[in-house]
């Protein structure tokens, strides 16, 4: 959860606010890379550009194409839900260029890419996983456009590489995690919980939506209290959906 926004906002979260340092803005002619572990940058709906003393950061759960051809990045939902349960459809997304984490040094710094600018745009916020609330249980996935003459999509970032989608293991089989301020840390599949399920990976805020994987099989999506969203479930609401992000298929 954004801790600029540790709020009674009724959901589990691992957003960043931690310092940041922005870069000067100018048009980068080379596009940035980035997949599934990447970090990325945002202000919830404040005007302007993202700054230093605005910025706050996720985890991207997977990049790739959807029906239509739109490359197309997806994370958790809660990142972009103010206190008041607005939803930010809309919100401008920078990388974060700050070096990943680890679990023993977490990342402390949030660098928006202002010299690229905006690489994407989030079309749709699902219901927040609202883990701790009266709230309905929701995926806690957002769909990100993302702007091709700028982002040039990886399946590899740190020590994750994802090639296919898949679904989520039984209990007791190993899994791993990349995100933004943890990097990579990995444990077991406890259980599930509902149209969710449960494991010991390590995370912290910054590290939400980090992709949850099997080998090279992307399973699920990464939130609060050691929990996570399967990716199977995520495609088929998105199809459901229709619009940006419905077909959705990893980048090869």
């Amino acid at each position: 959860m954004p801790r600029r926004a540790a709020r009674a906002l009724a959901l589990v979260g691992l957003a960043a606010a931690l310092v940041s340092v922005a870069g000067p803005t100018s048009t980068a002619a080379t596009p940035v890379t980035v997949g599934g572990g990447s970090g990325i940058a945002f202000d919830q709906g404040l005007p302007g550009e993202v700054t230093q003393a605005t910025a706050l950061g996720c985890t991207l759960t997977a990049v790739g194409y959807d029906r239509t051809g739109n490359l197309v990045a997806l994370t958790n939902a809660h990142c972009f839900v103010k206190a008041d349960g607005t939803k930010l459809v809309g919100e401008p997304i920078y990388k974060n260029i700050a070096p990943a984490g680890t679990s023993l040094n977490t990342a402390k710094v949030i660098t928006p890419d202002t010299e690229t600018g905006v690489i994407g745009t989030v079309t749709h916020v699902s219901t927040p996983n609202n883990l701790l609330s009266d709230g309905p249980d929701g995926l806690d996935y957002a769909v990100i456009d993302l702007d091709e003459t700028k982002v040039a999509p990886t399946t590899t970032v740190g020590s994750v590489t994802i090639t296919s989608v898949g679904a989520v293991p039984g209990a007791g089989v190993r899994m791993c995690k990349q995100g933004q301020t943890t990097g990579i840390t990995c444990g077991l599949k406890l259980g599930n919980s509902g149209i969710w399920f449960s494991h010991t990976i390590w995370t912290w805020a910054g590290d939400s939506g980090a992709p949850i994987v099997v080998g090279q099989t992307l399973v699920g999506n990464a939130w609060g209290l050691q929990h996570g969203s399967p990716i199977l479930s995520i495609i088929a609401d998105m199809d459901a959906n229709g619009g940006v992000g419905a077909g959705f298929r990893v980048a090869s």
